[in-house]
């Protein structure tokens, strides 16, 4: 019953935040089945390897709109109780890329006869792109930052979480960028313009899974984004499984998206596509967003 209580108290919490939309990290609207893009500690949570693949084509119809493809494996070691794995991830917006691969290491343990706990970490390099061939500037005004060349820094990122969880139940917090590195646009001499910071951002994450009929399972889950300073973003989501092989799923992220998602199992293969219908401003100028989803999963090790 505390833990029913727990995730309900997350879930409606944060119903009344009033978020602002910005981030430096991926975006995912099917997050409740990339944890571990969102949490290290999840790696060697479950008894087998997975490959994810991901592709999010965001905001259909606005030239340089973001796109983001990130693969990723992990598992468990076989005979102890810890888990490992990888990622790259690439995220294009316009003239800036940012590129990430690091791996993932993972220790949980039984604290109940229920509950069990995980601590990960991730290390990794993250590379920043700027093309400026791609910016656009008044021709009459010189700009040193304005050229057509490509301006690139690469810098060391971690990424550490903690996730608990049960049969039914899970919560998880994680917090990313934790080095907070700068990359600068331009330096001139001793003079240093348009300085840029990787700011933190913390994650948290909830569901559960109730049994409805032998059938159908329902799993409400919710991702809380935030970042310095003070940017704050709910993904709400309620998921709708039918005999472990199909599910249907709706989601709303706060002042941003309500989002359509579908699944679908076959043997160790797993296809997911979200469509995110957006309910902002920017949907006067914008389409909506595509995302798609592949897994295999290996067979059982533990």
């Amino acid at each position: 019953m505390r833990s029913l209580k727990l995730i309900l108290f997350i879930s409606i919490s944060f119903v009344f935040i009033n978020p602002v939309n910005a981030q430096q990290t991926s975006m995912y609207s099917q997050y409740m089945f990339n944890e571990y893009m969102i949490n290290p500690a999840v790696a060697g949570t479950f008894n087998y390897f997975q490959i994810r693949g991901n592709f999010r084509n965001q905001w259909i119809g606005i030239k340089g709109g973001p796109q983001t493809m990130s693969i990723s494996g992990y598992g468990p070691f076989k005979e102890r109780e810890m888990g490992y794995g990888g990622y790259i991830y690439n995220d294009v917006t316009g003239p800036e890329g940012r590129l990430s691969l690091g791996g993932t290491y993972a220790y949980n343990m039984q604290i109940t006869d229920e509950w069990r706990i995980s601590g990960g970490i991730s290390f990794g390099m993250f590379q920043y792109k700027l093309d400026r061939s791609k910016l656009t500037s008044d021709p009459t005004v010189y700009d040193p930052l304005m050229n057509s060349t490509v301006d690139k820094k690469t810098m060391l990122d971690a990424t550490a979480g903690i996730y608990a969880w049960t049969s039914y139940y899970y919560v998880g917090l994680s917090a990313h960028q934790l080095l907070g590195n700068k990359y600068n646009l331009y330096e001139s001499g001793d003079t240093i313009q348009g300085i840029s910071r990787l700011t933190q951002h913390i994650y948290l994450t909830g569901g559960a899974n109730f049994i409805l009929t032998k059938e159908f399972i329902l799993s409400p889950s919710v991702l809380i984004k935030y970042s310095s300073p003070g940017v704050v973003q709910a993904d709400i989501t309620a998921t709708l499984f039918y005999n472990q092989v199909a599910w249907f799923g709706l989601s709303y992220r706060t002042s941003d998206a309500i989002v359509v998602m579908a699944g679908y199992n076959y043997n160790l293969i797993s296809l997911g596509i979200a469509y995110d219908i957006t309910v902002s401003d920017i949907r006067k100028y914008s389409g909506s967003t595509l995302e798609i989803m592949l897994v295999y999963k290996f067979n059982s090790i533990k």
